[in-house]
Order: C-alpha cells, then sequence, then structure tokens
C-alpha cells in the first residue's frame, strides 16, 4: 500500500501566491463538470477539460507574440507581456493537469503533484520561448502572431494528452478495489 504524502505548507504558500494557483477553483470545475457529463469516463472529461483550454491557448500564444508587430516597442515593454502571459498560461496549465488528475480520482495535494507541476511550468516556458526563436530565424512578426496561437494551443494539447496518458496507465495497472 503507497503511503501519500500531502505536499508541505510551503509548497502549497509557492503554487497560491507566485502562480495564483487556487486548488478550491480546480474542485469546483470538476465538480461542475462530473454533475454535468455524468456517464462519461475519466478519459472523456479530461478530454473536454482539454478542449475548453485550446482557445484560451491560442489566445494565449497570440498575446504572447503580440508585441513582435511594433519592432519599436521597448525590449523592458516585450520582456514584461511575454513574462505576464507566459504566467498565465503555466496557471492555466497547471490547473489542466490538476483537474485531469481529480477527474481520475488522484489527490491533487498529494506530494506526487508537485513533480507533474514543475514539468508543466517547464513545459510551459519552452512554448513561451517561440518569439525569440521565431525572431532569430526572421519570421516576419504577422506570421509570428499566428505561429505562436498555434505553438500554445500545441503545447496546451501535448500536455493535456500527456496528462491522459499518463492517468489512464496508472488506472489500468492498478489492482482492482486499491485506492488510488
Amino acid at each position: 500500500m503507497k503511503i501519500k504524502r500531502s505536499q508541505s505548507l510551503s509548497t502549497e504558500q509557492f503554487f497560491y501566491f507566485f502562480l495564483r494557483l487556487r486548488k478550491g477553483q480546480v474542485r469546483s470545475t470538476v465538480g461542475t463538470l462530473q454533475s454535468r457529463h455524468p456517464d462519461e469516463s475519466p478519459q472523456q472529461l479530461a478530454t473536454r477539460l482539454v478542449r475548453a483550454k485550446l482557445g484560451l491557448a491560442a489566445l494565449g500564444g497570440g498575446l504572447l507574440n503580440l508585441p513582435m508587430l511594433w519592432p519599436g516597442l521597448g525590449q523592458g515593454l516585450k520582456v514584461a507581456g511575454v513574462v505576464g502571459t507566459t504566467s498565465m498560461m503555466t496557471r492555466m496549465h497547471l490547473y489542466l493537469i490538476l483537474e485531469i488528475a481529480l477527474v481520475y480520482g488522484h489527490d491533487i495535494d498529494e506530494e506526487a503533484r508537485v513533480g507533474e507541476m514543475i514539468a508543466v511550468v517547464a513545459a510551459t516556458g519552452l512554448g513561451s520561448a517561440s518569439p525569440w526563436l521565431l525572431g532569430a530565424l526572421k519570421v516576419p512578426p504577422v506570421i509570428t502572431v499566428a505561429a505562436g496561437a498555434l505553438v500554445s494551443s500545441m503545447v496546451t494539447r501535448l500536455i493535456g494528452r500527456a496528462a491522459i496518458r499518463y492517468y489512464e496507465n496508472q488506472r489500468m495497472t492498478e489492482p482492482a478495489g486499491s485506492p488510488v
């Protein structure tokens, strides 16, 4: 029997204050989704969660690359826009993986979620690097905005699919009747 360890208070506070992660909202979203679609499997519910975030990801990716349309815009303003949008995208992805974990019956306060959240922060950061990569490749700014929207949607889809696969595999390998 696996012993579950809760996240430390310091970890909780970090995610709450620095990334504005509110687990009550995660629980509320999943509860609403489960009550609206009571006959759906965890995989179907998780897929709904991913789809719901794709439009937001595209918008965020477009906003992330929008400063590239104004080459004269100060570097400080560009960086501030990128940092703000990346923070928003990170939060959205953290909510997504916690919602998926909860749909599969996992405790979102468990210490095991911390590593998963760190992986999502890293993936989001890599996806947010697209403005600099596209700028280095001398891609026209108008294309950069569209490409940024596409890249952000792809990152969201990849994070969602990876989380679904991860929790689906865990569900399949657990002995019948064992607690998650």
